[in-house]
């Protein structure tokens, strides 16, 4: 998952609203988001992992990868299996993100978020530091939290926008997802990428031969103890397929 936002308790029907794309390799073999034991996720077939997913007991886990190859360690862990492994336990987050800032250095630099409706933690091996979120709308690339990227930001924004004119509809936040603009160079982040690089990754969807984003996601957990999980999974002939799958919270 390379760019997402999610609103927590901003809104008085969903608690959690959720909105992110994950960007891959078209080559990576990847199995469509399903329901299997009680969890609602994709499974990256490379490493077995997940970028995102949720479970009828609450517990919510999404990750990005952190943008600097100057980080990057020789014979990294599977950064999918950080939210595999707290989707599929029972640690509390915080007890969750302990044991994982302990072994930090295993993997290359990520952003993890974990927790559920009663509370969310954010962690980064790059600052090392366990965050409780506050209510509110967030944003996550491949930099820190709310670190304002032109796409970032466009996608927190969109969402604001969402939910003061009450439109949350998987469309309307689908379309978010799917914008195509291209950061001006003054804006764009230095990661160590090309120039050219830099301006086709800046976008919120990317499109490149053999590159870009792969699924579109979006989660809506309701007052109610539903969990509504809308995706869009572009195939390896880049025709699109659109599932809609819904289980109930058990707590």
């Amino acid at each position: 998952m390379c760019t997402l936002a999610f609103a927590y308790k901003q809104h008085d029907r969903y608690p959690l609203i959720f909105l992110g794309n994950r960007d891959e390799f078209f080559k990576r073999p990847t199995l469509d988001a399903h329901v299997h034991d009680g969890i609602i996720s994709g499974i990256d077939m490379e490493k077995g992992g997940t970028w995102t997913g949720i479970s009828q007991s609450g517990r919510i886990a999404f990750l990005t990868n952190h943008r600097n190859f100057s980080l990057h360690v020789e014979n990294p862990k599977s950064r999918g299996h950080l939210t595999k492994d707290f989707l599929e336990g029972d640690e509390t987050p915080l007890d969750y993100l302990k044991r994982i800032k302990a072994s930090r250095s295993d993997f290359d630099p990520f952003n993890l978020v974990v927790g559920d409706l009663q509370g969310l933690y954010y962690y980064s091996n790059v600052q090392d530091k366990i965050e409780a979120l506050t209510p509110g709308i967030y944003g996550l690339s491949n930099a820190h939290l709310d670190t304002p990227w032109l796409k970032t930001s466009a996608l927190k924004d969109g969402l604001a926008r969402l939910i003061t004119e009450n439109l949350i509809r998987p469309d309307d936040l689908f379309a978010l997802l799917e914008s195509n603009t291209i950061a001006p160079d003054e804006a764009l982040p230095a990661t160590g990428l090309s120039l050219e690089l830099e301006r086709q990754l800046s976008s919120v969807f990317i499109d490149l031969p053999e590159y870009g984003t792969r699924y579109e996601t979006v989660i809506l957990v309701t007052d109610e103890g539903k969990i509504e999980f809308y995706e869009k999974a572009r195939q390896a002939d880049h025709t699109w397929r659109y599932q809609n799958l819904e289980i109930k919270l058990t707590k």
